[in-house]
C-alpha cells in the first residue's frame, strides 16, 4: 500500500501542475477558454481577484455541492482544488501574453494537448476525482441523468454567467468542447484509466442479437457506455448517436446482422 502510495502521490501531484499549466496556455491563447474558465474569467473581471485564486474558491464552492449529491471526495480530490489554482497562476506569471495568430494557435494546442495528458496522469492516480467531475457524477447518481445531460446543463450555465461577466469566449471554447472528449479518451486509455472497460462488447452482442428482450436491455447499456465516453462532448453529438441506435434497433432479425457488420 505505501509502495502503491509513493508512486500515485507524485503522479497526482506531477498531473495537477501540467493540469494548471496547460490552463494558462489556454488562456494566454487568447481565442476562447473552457466554461469554468470563462467563469472564473468573468467573477476575475468583477472581482478584481487572480483567476487561479478563484479557481481555488470555485472548486471548493463545487466541493460543497456535493454535500447533498452524497459524493465522497478522496485525497485527489482535495489536491485538486488546491493545486490547479496556484500552477494556473504560475503559468500566467511564465508566459507572456502574445497577439499573433499563429503565436495564439500555437498556445491554444500546446495548452489543449497539454491539458489532455494531465488528465490522463492525474485521473490514473485514482484517489478521487475532481471537484467538477464528481458534481457531474453526484447529478448522474442521485438525479438519474445521463452524465452529457448534467455537463451541459452545469457547464452551458458557467458559461453563460462567464461571458455575460465579461469571460473570453471564442473558437477556442468551441474547439476545447468539442475535442477535449475525444483527447481525454486517448490519453486515459495510454495511461491505463479505462483498460478495464467491458460494457462495450456486451453491448454489441445485445444489438446484434435484434430480439425484443435483447433490445430492451441493449439501450440502457448502449446509453450508459456513451455518457462514460462522449461525456465531455457536445449534447448534440450523444442525441445523435442515440438517435441512431434506435433506428437500428428496430430492424428486422434478418437485417440485424447486416447493421452490426456496417457498424
Amino acid at each position: 500500500m505505501n509502495r502503491s502510495l509513493v508512486i500515485r502521490v507524485p503522479r497526482l501531484v506531477v498531473g495537477l501542475v501540467l493540469y494548471g499549466i496547460a490552463d494558462a496556455l489556454i488562456i494566454r491563447a487568447a481565442i476562447g477558454v473552457s466554461p469554468w474558465t470563462v467563469f472564473a474569467q468573468g467573477l476575475s473581471n468583477v472581482t478584481g481577484l487572480g483567476i487561479g485564486l478563484l479557481t481555488n474558491i470555485v472548486g471548493l464552492c463545487v466541493l460543497a455541492l456535493w454535500i447533498p449529491l452524497r459524493q465522497r471526495p478522496g485525497f485527489g480530490t482535495v489536491l485538486n482544488v488546491l493545486l490547479i489554482g496556484p500552477s494556473i497562476e504560475l503559468g500566467l506569471w511564465l508566459l507572456p501574453a502574445v497577439s499573433e495568430l499563429w503565436q495564439q494557435a500555437l498556445l491554444f494546442t500546446a495548452g489543449l494537448l497539454l491539458l489532455a495528458v494531465a488528465s490522463g496522469i492525474y485521473i490514473g492516480a485514482k484517489m478521487g476525482p475532481g471537484p467538477r467531475d464528481g458534481l457531474m457524477t453526484g447529478i448522474h447518481s442521485r438525479l438519474g441523468w445521463p452524465i452529457w445531460r448534467g455537463r451541459a446543463l452545469v457547464e452551458g450555465s458557467v458559461l453563460v454567467v462567464g461571458w455575460l461577466l465579461g469571460g473570453n469566449v471564442g473558437v477556442g471554447t468551441v474547439l476545447f468542447a468539442t475535442l477535449i472528449g475525444p483527447l481525454c479518451g486517448v490519453t486515459l486509455r495510454v495511461f491505463g484509466v479505462t483498460a478495464k472497460r467491458e460494457p462495450r462488447p456486451a453491448g454489441r452482442s445485445l444489438r446484434s442479437a435484434g430480439r425484443p428482450g435483447a433490445r430492451a436491455a441493449a439501450q440502457p447499456a448502449a446509453r450508459s457506455l456513451r455518457s462514460e465516453r462522449y461525456a465531455p462532448a457536445l449534447p448534440a453529438f450523444a442525441a445523435a448517436l442515440a438517435s441512431r441506435l434506435v433506428s437500428r434497433t428496430r430492424v428486422s432479425e434478418s437485417a440485424s446482422t447486416m447493421s452490426a457488420t456496417e457498424r
